[in-house]
């Protein structure tokens, strides 16, 4: 790191999140002020008007939006605070996007266009994925139902994407105006991942994949919005269509180590009762 982080203050949005946790973590590890930016202090990505108050005297930000980084909804807001930003004097911002999701670049360009020094994040599935929201229920009862295939995907650690972020963030200007790709160190398929888990923990897990549009049905019966569901559809039967099946050098480039493995996420997550019931 090229910047003294001892007084330097960052806005983690989504701090309660999956991935803004991580960064709040890492930020603090670093020596960083770190400014949580969640409806529970007072920050809302939908209500511009909490903003200013978030971001003033921050020295830096990351974004992570809460709707996936390839909807209109994201592009719109993520442009809107990245100029609120920049014209209160935080220029330094860090925006976290998804490889290989062409939905993605016009949030993207949002931020490169707001006048901020930016880099972008550009992650894999996210390994933590298997062990926290929406999937783990069907892990928890034995089988993950979803819509990839036999894609091989790179899954990364949330923790890796963290403290590429967080060096990006303090790094001064080596990563300003560049798109950084990170994965894991190995492709695996989800069934592949699933054995995994179930090796580590004992229990038997399957995997079943589904169409996306039977994926959908599902999302919809679980009341899932006819808007979200078309969404989400649309980008499973693109961005699991194999594009991703292929590894990137960013955490090794930034951090100067190799990833964390898909075997070390599962093992940890167990142990911490992920997918007990």
């Amino acid at each position: 790191m090229t910047e003294n982080t001892r007084n330097m203050t960052v806005l983690v949005t989504g701090a309660t999140g999956r991935t803004g946790s991580r960064v709040a973590v890492s930020a603090r590890a670093a020596g960083l002020t770190v400014r949580p930016g969640s409806r529970a202090t007072g920050f809302d990505w939908d209500e511009p008007s909490t903003w200013g108050r978030a971001l003033a005297g921050a020295d830096a930000a990351y974004l992570a939006h809460p709707v996936d980084v390839g909807s209109p909804a994201a592009a719109e807001a993520v442009g809107a605070l990245a100029r609120e930003a920049v014209r209160l004097g935080v220029r330094r911002l860090v925006l976290l996007s998804s490889r290989g999701e062409e939905q993605a670049a016009p949030t993207e360009e949002a931020l490169r266009s707001s006048g901020a020094d930016w880099t972008v994040v550009r992650a894999s599935w996210f390994a933590q994925n298997f062990s926290e929201g929406p999937l783990v229920e069907g892990l928890r009862h034995g089988e993950l139902v979803f819509p990839a295939g036999e894609v091989r995907e790179p899954f990364v650690d949330v923790r890796d994407i963290a403290d590429v972020v967080v060096a990006a963030l303090t790094g001064g200007g080596r990563f300003t105006g560049r798109e950084v790709e990170v994965t894991g160190p190995r492709l695996l398929t989800f069934r592949e991942a699933v054995a995994e888990i179930s090796a580590v923990t004992g229990w038997a897990m399957a995997y079943t994949p589904v169409s996306a549009r039977e994926y959908g049905e599902v999302l919809a019966g679980f009341g899932v919005p006819a808007e979200e569901v078309a969404f989400l559809v649309g980008l499973f039967g693109s961005l699991l269509d194999g594009r991703n099946s292929h590894l990137s050098e960013g955490v090794r480039e930034i951090l100067g180590r190799a990833p964390r493995d898909f075997t070390e996420f599962a093992r940890e997550a167990a142990a911490d009762g992920a997918w007990k019931t």
